[in-house]
């Protein structure tokens, strides 16, 4: 990947065409700094969030690579119910490459997956919680049926209620995840689950991968939810560019009203 100017990557250390590079210049704020919400997404040139019903045919060999090393940055991953199901999600792997940067930091093998779902109708003989790495958790409200929860408990799930009803709220689950040591959250979706956490103010990040493809179509936008009021600000902390593919990265401006 190359630096787009004027706006640079931060990181010197490691060229940013090594997973390592890419790593120190996509870190996480310190922990001391508390929980942080990172959200990474892709995008057509028309703001489609996803072709076909799914986001692969808009990546790339450079957005996986991205995608992987954000993921081995995290000590969780925050998806929606519909998300997995639409995207066959499995586990997250433990890769060597970060096995020494993970083990200094504290963090698993791999990050865990937390699953954001009203009624846990989810397929508990997948993967996703039959051969873990680390327990998948599942999000879900006080409101869920006790029999659904189980269900998930009995394959292996942690089930964690973020929520007085039967969703979920955004800035609890956030909470929640931090005080069972998730503190380093990446949430990939869907548009809708995205919408929310924004609208909540509980996202902190944004990595937008912006496709170099159009689709047309009525698919959703990256955040197609409820509106977030007024508009949040955010600042851009770097672009990169590989096969004319733009990697930008957004933080909040805690200065703007919003």
């Amino acid at each position: 990947m190359r630096r787009m100017h004027p706006v640079t990557a931060e990181g010197q250390g490691e060229a940013l065409d090594t997973v390592l590079g890419l790593a120190g210049a996509y870190a996480y704020p310190p922990r001391e700094d508390g929980p942080w919400l990172r959200a990474n997404m892709v995008s057509s040139l028309d703001g489609a969030a996803h072709a076909g019903g799914r986001s692969a045919p808009l990546s790339s060999e450079a957005d996986m690579r991205l995608f992987g090393v954000l993921r081995a940055l995290a000590d969780v991953v925050v998806v929606g119910a519909e998300t997995v199901r639409q995207e066959g999600y499995r586990p997250a792997r433990a890769r060597s490459a970060f096995a020494a940067l993970r083990a200094a930091d504290g963090q698993s093998p791999a990050p865990a997956i937390a699953v954001i779902s009203r009624r846990l109708d989810l397929d508990l003989g997948t993967p996703l919680f039959t051969d873990p790495v680390v327990p998948t958790l599942v999000l879900t409200g006080a409101g869920t049926p006790r029999a659904a929860a189980d269900a998930a408990r009995a394959a292996g799930a942690v089930v964690v209620t973020a929520g007085d009803g039967d969703g979920v709220d955004p800035v609890r689950a956030v909470r929640e995840l931090a005080a069972r040591g998730f503190a380093r959250l990446l949430c990939e979706g869907g548009p809708r689950i995205l919408a929310q956490f924004a609208a909540a103010g509980a996202v902190d990040e944004l990595c937008l991968t912006l496709s170099p493809l159009v689709t047309g179509g009525d698919a959703p936008r990256i955040m197609n939810g409820p509106g977030v009021a007024p508009p949040a600000r955010f600042v851009p902390r770097s672009i990169l560019e590989e096969d004319g593919f733009l990697f930008t990265r957004y933080v909040r401006d805690r200065r703007a009203r919003g």
